[in-house]
């Protein structure tokens, strides 16, 4: 989806329309968490402290996130999905991975799944989305940023490794900006740089990444869609555009995540008495925290408390932060978390 939050406020109020807008925070204090292509014309971005993007931006106006409303405007388009292919995998509230190669209408090209799609999206939520369409995830996603807002673009075979060797790693999915100046560092420009270089030595200074990045040089990724499954936990994450450099914003953004999980937990009558927090720094090392307690998680303010007092036991950080992640588990759909507090983080 284009600009999802945003846009859903602007589709919502017809006196925002128009104009640059963030959802999150304030003036004053808090992070931005989405914003409109008329505030990104100015610089701003999700995950930007608000006192700068309100100095990018003067005439900016902020609206406090609506997570139910997104969530209401997320499942209808998830039933759009549905009825194409029974095989989405969710990666957020506006995204998603889909495999076509079977499609219900019997369409003869994913592209015309694509187009389909859209339409329908557009027909009845008054909303525009961009379609990446191409033969693996990598691609798709690359492809699906290369004309928005409401735009297609299309990855054949064919022409995949080109399109790779032709791009700047800067802008690969999954090189932040810390990881692309490493690389940049080294020589590797482009997609063609990148190829150039060995198993051995990608692996030497990117570690587990290097063979990530060894296989999508070549336009190579294999993973499969995959598909919901009946849940044991629930977790959200996000891979940041700009990686968090203070304690304050990877606070406010772990906040957040942690109130989407609890909206889920509310909503499916799910509560767990585990919180896990993934914490992946610029240079894509990887830590996670977890605390279980004897019986479920009493209220969203609780889990709060719990993601924060494992993320602070992280600090100071060694490096910037460029994704996040909460999960709830241990729970059982349909129970009940008890009516006192089961912890007393002080």
């Amino acid at each position: 989806m284009d600009a999802f939050y945003a846009s859903v406020e602007q589709r919502d109020d017809p006196a925002l329309r128009g104009r640059p807008l963030a959802v999150g925070g304030s003036r004053e204090r808090g992070v931005v968490a989405a914003a409109s292509y008329e505030a990104r014309a100015f610089g701003v971005r999700s995950a930007m402290p608000s006192r700068t993007a309100a100095r990018l931006c003067p005439g900016l106006v902020f609206v406090p996130p609506r997570f139910e409303r997104y969530r209401e405007v997320s499942a209808t388009i998830r039933e759009v999905f549905l009825d194409h292919t029974p095989l989405v995998e969710p990666l957020s509230l506006d995204e998603a991975y889909l495999d076509v190669t079977e499609n219900r209408h019997g369409l003869p090209t994913a592209t015309a799944v694509a187009r389909a799609i859209r339409a329908e999206i557009r027909a009845r939520t008054g909303l525009t989305a961009s379609a990446g369409v191409s033969y693996n995830k990598f691609l798709a996603k690359m492809a699906s940023d290369m004309r928005k807002p409401d735009g297609l673009f299309v990855l054949t075979p064919d022409q995949g490794p080109a399109f790779v060797e032709a791009l700047a790693v800067s802008r690969f999915h999954g090189v932040g900006p810390a990881t692309a100046a490493r690389m940049e560092a080294l020589g590797i420009r482009t997609g063609r740089d990148l190829r150039e270089r060995s198993l051995a030595f990608l692996t030497e200074h990117f570690g587990k990444a290097g063979a990530h990045f060894h296989a999508i040089a070549r336009g190579i990724d294999e993973r499969p869609v995959v598909p919901d499954r009946p849940r044991k936990s629930s977790g959200s994450e996000t891979t940041y555009d700009r990686d968090l450099a203070t304690p304050g914003e990877v606070e406010a953004g772990l906040l957040a995540l942690a109130d989407e999980v609890w909206e889920w937990c509310e909503r499916t009558g799910s509560f767990g008495r585990s919180v896990t927090i993934k914490v992946r720094y610029s240079d894509f090392r990887q830590i996670t925290r977890s605390r279980t307690l004897p019986s479920p998680i009493v209220g969203n303010a609780e889990l709060r408390q719990m993601a924060l007092a494992l993320l602070r036991g992280t600090f100071p950080l060694p490096r910037p932060v460029r994704l996040l992640g909460v999960t709830v588990s241990g729970f059982e759909a349909g129970t009940e978390p008890p009516a006192q507090p089961s912890l007393d983080l002080g």
